[in-house]
């Protein structure tokens, strides 16, 4: 990566997170409700059986209640816990989940450890996110994880991002290790992107 996109990214994601901490709780509470609204509609949509979500934190738009509800209506929910090697082992969501503070201070759930390619089996990807851009370029946060997760897929399901409607901008900095998404979900709508590249 060059330079001037390492640059760049480190700027677009201090400003969010700044952005992103200004927000009351009651904005926090509002944006989760219309998460949970749009993602339980996409996930109709889709038909999904199987999915793959992350546990957000105080910060991200909620999706504790979406994921809540899901392994409610009988929903195989995988959910991702951080290893050292930058790869991702998942864990099935249950009623009575138990969550636990993982690498890097994340939410991530108590259970049994899953593989990373536990995930080649779900309908639908929910993948956090800083920012995406129009052609579905996704700014994440700088660890690489969902990076290396898609791009070692080997049928790769729709991938959605999950961001404040703020954070849908025109472009975002990037570079080849960075996986495009199929589309985004903010607390108001739902949208199918055009990748870039796949």
């Amino acid at each position: 990566m060059s330079d001037a996109i390492a640059d760049a990214k480190r700027a677009l994601r201090a400003e969010l997170r700044e952005r992103r901490q200004c927000l009351s709780e009651s904005q926090r509470d509002a944006a989760s409700r219309g998460v949970k609204e749009q993602l339980d509609g996409l996930v109709d949509r889709v038909g999904a059986r199987s999915i793959s979500c992350f546990l957000s934190t105080t910060t991200e738009p909620g999706t504790r209640a979406f994921v809540e509800g899901a392994v409610a209506r009988g929903i195989r929910v995988l959910l991702p816990i951080t290893r050292t090697d930058g790869l991702l082992d998942w864990a099935v969501a249950t009623p009575d989940l138990d969550i636990t503070e993982g690498m890097f201070g994340l939410p991530e759930p108590v259970g049994e450890l899953l593989g990373p390619i536990a995930v080649n089996g779900v309908d639908l990807l929910v993948i956090p996110a800083a920012a995406v851009d129009g052609t579905g370029m996704r700014l994440g946060w700088g660890r690489g994880f969902f990076d290396k997760t898609l791009g070692s897929m080997e049928r790769c399901p729709p991938v959605y991002a999950v961001v404040y409607d703020s954070e849908i901008l025109d472009e975002v900095p990037w570079d080849l290790h960075d996986q495009p998404v199929t589309g985004v979900v903010t607390p108001t709508k739902t949208l199918v992107l055009a990748p870039s590249r796949r």
